[in-house]
């Protein structure tokens, strides 16, 4: 028997406009999580926060910030646990596998941020731990990056971190897929 769980990875207030580090896509990758967080509740699944706390002195998602704080478009209901992290994998240094395995779960959804960090990362070690991966692609946002003198846009790099878990780490699919 298959028992899936909602983890909402980094949806947090510095990669919306405004903050200390951007993502194109976010308002819209936001739109697309709450969409799938509503389906979850509907559904009665199990649904687990995450939230990066970095320290005094990084660049973004510093504790204690208004840029480190959840972003309202996914504000944790009452009985929704909030787990912290200091690293891009959501599994390293937290309870995250322990609270889990109490509730039984086999099956994680993933949506949230960076695609090409915390999501990935996080969706690699939690198929290392034997649950099967699913990441909702577009309510996920990914940054523009320069690599090898090649500028490389947020679609393409989201894409090429899609594109590499498929198959062995994940099933990638959409909002609409899920009929959220």
């Amino acid at each position: 028997m298959t028992k899936t769980v909602l983890v909402l990875v980094d949806i947090q207030n510095d990669y919306f406009d405004g903050g200390t580090w951007t993502l194109p896509q976010m308002d819209a990758a936001a739109a697309n999580a709450a969409r799938v967080l509503a389906h979850a509740r509907a559904e009665g699944l199990d649904i687990v926060h995450i939230q990066h706390q970095a320290a005094p002195g990084a660049p973004f998602l510093v504790a204690g910030t208004y840029g480190g704080e959840i972003n309202a478009a996914v504000t944790p209901k009452d009985g929704e646990p909030v787990i912290t992290k200091d690293r891009p994998n959501s599994f390293h240094n937290t309870g995250l596998d322990a609270h889990l395995r109490a509730l039984g779960v086999t099956d994680i959804r993933l949506v949230g941020a960076m695609s090409n960090m915390c999501i990935d990362a996080t969706a690699r070690a939690g198929r290392d731990l034997g649950y099967n991966i699913e990441v909702i692609e577009d309510a996920c946002a990914a940054k523009p990056v320069i690599f090898g003198g090649q500028d490389l846009s947020a679609d393409q790099v989201h894409a090429a971190f899609m594109g590499a878990l498929v198959g062995a780490y994940a099933a990638v699919r959409t909002v609409d897929d899920l009929g959220a």
